[in-house]
């Protein structure tokens, strides 16, 4: 691009998630079927008392640029969380990639799910090669300084949660496999259970009240109230028609 006179903002110089590819071919890591249910699991009961749904932006594999100068470099969490910006309410306006330089705001929680190929990297267990893009760990912990970071191994039925502590992530102690979230007045943690007509231990939100209920479970609390409501009506005509009173006249 030539140069202007005046010079032109890097705000209309930056690349935009138009200009920035949100999928490659043959890229590795991408989702399998376990990924997909859980991802839908965790934005279905991610319900925060704190901020309203239309500004949270709750991603799954969704391509996240970090590096103004490096703008092709990303990472494809799992699963991230973002507060205070507006979700789209319009088709045409859905996020093709989430790219931070354009948006202003870093995401404020992640949650990687292991496999054996990703363990290593996830758990910052590996080194920086040279001349290559920084590791995951670098990225959320250094680059973006994201507040929460979540990693959940279903081979060994294992969550960890890392807190940003000043400059480094420090493990925060999880005896129940669950750890609360003060900003969001939300909870974290493993429940047994089925989704998707697929029984397991999975990675779910709650709040002060139990686990978040999916829509499935609030049509079905919906329709046992209105069941007992039916019954106790019931009860209540056939006890007035004992005492020679009509129901229907009363009403």
């Amino acid at each position: 691009m030539h140069q202007t006179d005046p010079p032109r903002s890097p705000q209309e110089t930056m690349p935009t998630m138009y200009d920035l590819p949100s999928e490659l071919i043959g890229e590795s890591g991408l989702p399998d079927e376990f990924h997909r249910i859980q991802a839908d699991l965790l934005s279905e009961t991610c319900q925060p008392l704190t901020y309203p749904s239309e500004e949270t932006l709750l991603a799954s594999d969704l391509n996240l640029y970090y590096d103004p100068r490096h703008t092709s470099w990303y990472k494809r969490p799992d699963w991230y969380m973002i507060l205070g910006v507006p979700s789209a309410s319009q088709q045409q306006d859905l996020r093709l990639s989430y790219v931070t330089w354009q948006e202003g705001i870093d995401p404020f929680l992640v949650v990687e799910l292991l496999s054996p190929g990703t363990e290593q990297e996830d758990l910052g267990k590996t080194l920086r090669e040279v001349n290559r893009p920084p590791t995951k760990w670098e990225v959320y912990e250094r680059i973006l300084r994201v507040p929460y970071y979540v990693v959940y191994d279903r081979y060994k039925n294992r969550l960890r949660a890392f807190k940003l502590i000043g400059t480094r992530y420090e493990e925060i102690s999880l005896p129940e496999n669950r750890f609360w979230l003060e900003e969001l007045e939300l909870g974290l943690g493993l429940w047994q259970g089925t989704y998707q007509q697929t029984t397991g231990l999975w990675l779910r939100w709650y709040n002060a009240a139990g686990w978040v209920p999916t829509r499935r479970e609030q049509a079905e609390q919906e329709r046992q109230r209105a069941e007992q409501e039916h019954q106790r009506a019931e009860r209540l005509a056939e006890y007035l028609r004992s005492q020679g009173v009509d129901p229907d006249s009363l009403s």
